[in-house]
């Protein structure tokens, strides 16, 4: 749970992709916060999800589903934050609490357009503090 790990994920996905993966964003996009407080905010989220962990304060998956939400928020890297959200989460479960990852609706391809409004659905939940629907999503407990 470091700012270097994060960066270091972003950088294992996309460095294939992007000279520039595992940097974070320096300049302001229509999501996110600005730029600038990218260091500050992702060390807020670090020590909170620290403290949620030793003090048991939610379930594994809502630490890890309250994780993503707030990462993908902070919106972190030119590009690829939602992805590198939900795999920040896996890690958290599989790794922190040694849980079994989560499906994000992989099974179902073929509702692509239906699923995708779901997560979006399940963020703004999120974005107005319900992470219930985005814990249901990411278990793929909600048809």
């Amino acid at each position: 749970m470091t700012e270097k790990f994060v960066k270091d994920v972003h950088k294992r996905m996309y460095g294939h992709v992007w000279k520039w993966a595992g940097e974070f964003r320096t300049s302001e996009k229509n999501i996110g916060i600005r730029w600038t407080q990218i260091g500050i905010e992702l060390k807020k989220l670090l020590n909170d999800t620290k403290y949620w962990i030793e003090n048991n304060s939610y379930s594994p998956d809502e630490i890890a589903i309250r994780f993503k939400h707030r990462i993908v928020s902070i919106h972190c890297f030119p590009n690829g934050n939602g992805r590198h959200s939900r795999m920040m989460a896996d890690i958290i479960m599989e790794s922190i609490f040694h849980e079994e990852l989560f499906t994000w609706h992989q099974s179902n391809r073929v509702k692509a357009n239906e699923i995708r409004m779901k997560y979006i659905n399940a963020l703004r939940e999120a974005d107005n503090g319900n992470v219930k629907p985005l814990i249901e999503f990411a278990k793929n407990e909600s048809q």
